[in-house]
C-alpha cells in the first residue's frame, strides 16, 4: 500500500498546487492520501469550504495543527466529520477528534493520528502517552497506522519516532514548513521523517510574502503577514507499507514544483 502525506498546504498558492499537481502525483501510484490542511484558508486556518476542496481534489484524511482553532466556522464540522482530525492531545471535551480508520479505495483499511508537540507550543496533555492510547484502539481495526505530529522541536519529533518505532507503519513531522531531508525507515519497520515541509509558494519565508518576513525579522514590527503568490511546490512523503504486517518498506521524499 502507497500511502501519500501532503505537507502542509499553504494559502491560494497550497490550493492551486493541490488543483494542478496532486493528481500527477497520485497517477504515479497511490493508494491512500492524507494532508496537514491548517494553513489552506488564507494562510492561517481551514474553513469548511476548503475543507471540502482537499476532499474533493482525492484527499481522503485531512489532518491539522495549533492553527485548526482560527476560524471558527470549522468548529461544527470537527464535531461531524471524520475526515477532519485536529490534535488527539487535547483535553477532553475539545470539538472534533484526534484519530480515525479509513479505507482506501480498495478496501484496505488506514488509521490516522494527529497529534502535536509541547516543546515551544502548547502545554498539551503528553503526545507520547496520548500515542499509545490511539494505537491500541487503532489496532483492533488496521496494522496501518500513520501519525502527523505537528511539532516544533526536532528533539521532540525525532524522540517520538523512535518511541513509536514498531508501533506504527510511520511518524511523519509537520509545522516547521521546511521539509527534511533524514527520511529512513527505523528498525522495528516505521517510517520516519522530521517534517514532510509545505505545499504553496515556493519563493517565500515559510509560506509568507519574503519581503515582509525580512522586515519583521529587522525591525522586530508586527507586521501582518500574507501568503506569498508566484511559483508553487507540492512537498511531501510517499510511504510505502505492508498492509499484512503494518511495517513500512520505503519511505521517499515528494517535491513537485510548477511556475
Amino acid at each position: 500500500m502507497r500511502i501519500l502525506f501532503i505537507g502542509d498546504v499553504v494559502g491560494k498558492g497550497g490550493r492551486r498546487a493541490i488543483t494542478d499537481l496532486l493528481p500527477t502525483v497520485i497517477k504515479e501510484g497511490v493508494d491512500f492520501v492524507i494532508a496537514n490542511g491548517e494553513n489552506v484558508s488564507g494562510g492561517i486556518g481551514i474553513t469548511p469550504q476548503y475543507a471540502q476542496m482537499l476532499w474533493n481534489q482525492g484527499v481522503n484524511v485531512i489532518t491539522t495543527g495549533n492553527h485548526i482553532w482560527r476560524k471558527k466556522e470549522i468548529l461544527s464540522l470537527l464535531d461531524h466529520e471524520p475526515c477532519l482530525l485536529r490534535p488527539a492531545n487535547y483535553p477532553l471535551g475539545t470539538p472534533g477528534r484526534g484519530s480515525g480508520t479509513y479505507a482506501t479505495a480498495q478496501g484496505q483499511k488506514v488509521g490516522v493520528i494527529n497529534l502535536e508537540g509541547r516543546v515551544f507550543m502548547r502545554s498539551l496533555e503528553s503526545p507520547f502517552k496520548t500515542a499509545e492510547e490511539h494505537i491500541a484502539l487503532l489496532r483492533r481495526e488496521t496494522k496501518v497506522i500513520i501519525v502527523d505530529f505537528h511539532a516544533e522541536a526536532t528533539s521532540e519529533k525525532v524522540a517520538l519516532g523512535w518511541f513509536l518505532d514498531g508501533e506504527v507503519s510511520a511518524v511523519l513531522g509537520t509545522h516547521t514548513h521546511v521539509q527534511t531531508a533524514d527520511e529512513k525507515v527505523l528498525p522495528g519497520g516505521t517510517a520516519y521523517i522530521t517534517d514532510v515541509g509545505m505545499t504553496g509558494p515556493s519563493e517565500s519565508v515559510i509560506g509568507i510574502r519574503k519581503e515582509i518576513a525580512v522586515e519583521r525579522f529587522l525591525t522586530l514590527l508586527p507586521n501582518k503577514f500574507e501568503p506569498a503568490t508566484g511559483k508553487i511546490e507540492l512537498q511531501g512523503a510517499i510511504v510505502d507499507v505492508d498492509e499484512e504486517t503494518g511495517r513500512s518498506r520505503e519511505i521517499r521524499r515528494v517535491k513537485v514544483g510548477a511556475d
